[in-house]
């Protein structure tokens, strides 16, 4: 099952043309992202372990003040070696489709800056999620 979290819009996040501009979609759903991975892991890793290394938002409606909120919702889609593919949505909470989104997130090694791979733990804990969302 997807993870979903509520973010209230703000008025800050709306731009001169009265519309949540186009970077704000990009934290909302960096929010829902890193709740999802800390939540995903556990005890078997860290948030702070991984980057991201690519998004692609497909913009489908816009959202206004009047809207008051949206739900944004996170799902794995695929486990790699060293990387994670995530679905993304944001939907207002009347359920209609505001942006699409796939992200993929990358297990960096701290010490060298560089990717590695996922480690046993995180992988188990990632397949246990990955087979919750296509249960």
């Amino acid at each position: 099952m997807p993870h979903s979290k509520e973010i209230e819009i703000r008025w800050r996040d709306v731009d001169a043309y009265s519309h949540v501009n186009n970077a704000v979609y990009a934290t909302y759903l960096e929010e829902c992202r890193d709740e999802w991975l800390e939540r995903a892991l556990g005890a078997n890793g860290d948030l702070w372990d991984f980057v991201l290394a690519r998004v692609a938002i497909d913009f489908r409606r816009e959202l206004t003040l009047e809207d008051d909120g949206v739900v944004v919702t996170c799902a794995l889609e695929r486990i790699g070696n060293s990387s994670l593919t995530l679905r993304e949505q944001i939907r207002t909470r009347d359920g209609e489709l505001s942006a699409e989104a796939e992200a993929v997130l990358v297990a960096r090694d701290r010490a060298t800056g560089r990717s590695r791979p996922l480690t046993e733990a995180e992988r188990e804990a990632l397949e246990r999620d990955l087979a919750d969302t296509t249960a």
